[in-house]
């Protein structure tokens, strides 16, 4: 099986997919979303990617879409449509990252399914987002503002005092952003993540903050080690990245001090070194097992071979 990695970089991760790839008998190659060139006008079309044909390969695994402008962003998010509607599995599906990727539309689906999520207002207006950090702060607590793109915690500001969020929100609105008001969860500094991949859990880390910050996330220094969780989290956990429609996902989970459960995010193109290294589950190699039945399934496995 021929299968192509994109990526906005090479690094561990792509490594490791190309490693449990070759254990498995495949062809991999890794190659960046910028290069993708569409030929239309012709008998079929083509999608090119430095040279050779996206179309040649047997499945496609979409891993980080680089930084861009919306109209590059689009492009590469129509490109992966444009595969996936030629019959090649993509892995996870543009329908799966456009949805994990925006906190509104993953934390809305989650709702939806009737899964637990932090109270949360999402608005344009600089005075609703205010209203609606008053009334939360007003019960006590604090509140977090966060964009509804990204990850690792970057850009996430937790506030007590409605005069600090607005020094805060007034120059996002001139920004044209959208706020992402949550109420911050009281919790002991520890959260889970869950890695879900082909609907069933295959590892679970507890996730602590260190160093004063807030944050769990491993990338910010957080430190993890493999845990257990009762079955109603694993199953918040599969449904969440049902939810999204994820082959595989990182969801993240946390325990309030009053024992309330709520899931935080569902991550569409996760990352798993942490998870790794806790726990010694081979995660590629799980992630390179589903995608061998996601392409059995669909019948493109040697659609290399027939169109070469």
């Amino acid at each position: 099986m021929q299968v192509l990695i994109l990526s906005a970089r090479t690094g561990w991760h792509t490594d490791e997919l190309c490693r449990a790839l070759a254990a498995a008998g495949h062809r991999a190659r890794v190659a960046p979303y910028e290069s993708l060139v569409a030929e239309i006008g012709g008998p079929d079309g083509r999608l090119l990617n430095e040279g050779a044909s996206v179309f040649d390969a047997d499945a496609v695994l979409a891993r980080i879409i680089p930084s861009g402008s919306l109209e590059q962003i689009i492009y590469r998010v129509d490109a992966l449509h444009w595969i996936e509607q030629r019959g090649i599995p993509v892995v996870n599906s543009p329908r799966a990252i456009e949805r994990s990727v925006d906190k509104f539309y993953t934390t809305a689906l989650l709702q939806q399914a009737g899964i637990p999520v932090p109270e949360t207002v999402v608005c344009e207006r600089a005075d609703d987002a205010m209203n609606a950090i008053r009334r939360m702060l007003a019960l006590g607590g604090e509140i977090i503002i966060k964009p509804i793109f990204g990850s690792m915690g970057h850009g996430l500001v937790r506030v007590g005092d409605p005069d600090l969020a607005w020094r805060i929100v007034r120059p996002l609105e001139q920004m044209r952003s959208v706020f992402y008001v949550q109420r911050a969860i009281d919790h002991d500094g520890r959260d889970v993540r869950m890695f879900v991949i082909g609907g069933r859990v295959i590892g679970v880390i507890e996730r602590t903050a260190v160093g004063g910050d807030w944050r769990t996330n491993v990338a910010r220094g957080g430190v993890a080690r493999p845990t257990s969780v009762p079955s109603a989290w694993e199953d918040y956990a599969l449904g969440a990245a049902a939810a999204v429609g994820a082959d595989y996902a990182g969801v993240d989970l946390l325990a309030s001090t009053t024992g309330e459960v709520f899931v935080l995010e569902v991550n569409g193109i996760p990352g798993w070194q942490g998870l790794q290294q806790a726990t010694g589950i081979d995660v590629a190699a799980a992630v390179v097992q589903h995608l061998d039945t996601r392409v059995a399934s669909t019948g493109a496995y040697g659609a290399s071979e027939v169109n070469a």
